[in-house]
């Protein structure tokens, strides 16, 4: 990305913002207007004073802030959200627990951990509202799953009743999930399993992934459909019936990936959500998956 264009997306975010936190009293009758749950279980929040992790891949040159975050849910009518730990923050999961914190149990996290972790650590982690950690596999050697430190962590998070959640290709999550199912935790897809963008529904990893909705301890999140190619909704709209069929609606998570990194020059809250009035058009089984992650992150 050229400076220029790192300027556009610095000011297309900021002019984001000032839209967003100018609406306050829009965004407050909305809010009230919205009786039923949705919940938006991906998204990340941040600001430039936090330290980064090293070795990262990528780290925005923004902020983007809880108090932000928060007038997206109230309006866009979404009454619940799942705070994801960024890859560029590490284990340093301090701002997300401040968050969690903050927001008296409308929100919930998802962590990023050592596998060495203290089991004490996990605990607090859990009284604060985190209900599971990530693993971002992109660019990254595989994890050996049934290593002594990954097997003790697994059996942490399966007492807790966490979940694992992963973004990689789907022909690698095909192989690292029958491991993580033998160990008895719940296993989580980001952004419909990322298959190759030029097989998209047709990539073998893909159709093993939708072999998995079998064991039903296998959720997919329906999220950020552009991290799948230039194609990417077209893909999802073929991809979403096939995950229908294979996981049932409730297995299904929606995620708005805001603040989109990355993509901040052509995405946005409402456009994503816009999109899934598009990808699920019945109203009813729209609101069953708005809903459908009450259970899973303990809402």
């Amino acid at each position: 990305m050229t400076s220029d264009q790192h300027g556009l997306t610095r000011r297309r975010f900021a002019a984001g913002m000032a839209a967003a936190l100018s609406a306050g009293a829009l965004a407050s009758r909305v809010r009230a207007e919205v009786p039923k749950l949705a919940i938006d279980t991906h998204a990340h929040v941040f600001h430039r004073g936090l330290k980064l992790a090293p070795g990262r891949r990528y780290a925005p040159d923004y902020d983007a802030p809880l108090a932000l975050y928060l007038q997206q849910l109230d309006q866009n009518g979404i009454s619940n959200g799942v705070l994801v730990q960024p890859s560029f923050l590490g284990t340093d999961n301090s701002y997300l627990l401040e968050c969690l914190k903050a927001t008296n149990g409308r929100l919930r996290g998802i962590a990023v951990v050592d596998p060495t972790v203290p089991a004490e650590e996990l605990r607090e982690l859990d009284r604060a509202g985190v209900a599971g950690i990530r693993l971002n596999l992109v660019g990254q050697t595989l994890p050996d799953l049934t290593s002594g430190a990954w097997t003790a962590l697994l059996g942490e998070i399966r007492t807790l009743d966490w979940q694992v959640e992963i973004q990689r290709n789907a022909g690698d999550l095909a192989i690292l999930a029958p491991t993580l199912l033998d160990q008895g935790v719940k296993v989580v897809f980001d952004h419909f399993a990322l298959p190759d963008p030029k097989l998209g529904v047709d990539d073998p990893g893909f159709q093993s992934v939708l072999k998995l909705g079998a064991t039903r301890n296998v959720w997919v999140k329906i999220s950020a459909p552009y991290r799948n190619g230039a194609a990417g909704e077209s893909f999802a709209k073929q991809a979403y019936p096939l995950l229908r069929n294979a996981y049932g609606v409730d297995r299904l998570l929606w995620g708005s990936d805001w603040p989109h990194t990355q993509f901040e020059a052509t995405q946005s809250y409402a456009r994503n959500r816009k999109f899934l009035d598009e990808l699920v058009t019945d109203a009813d089984e729209r609101a069953r998956v708005l809903a459908s992650p009450r259970e899973l992150f303990r809402f």
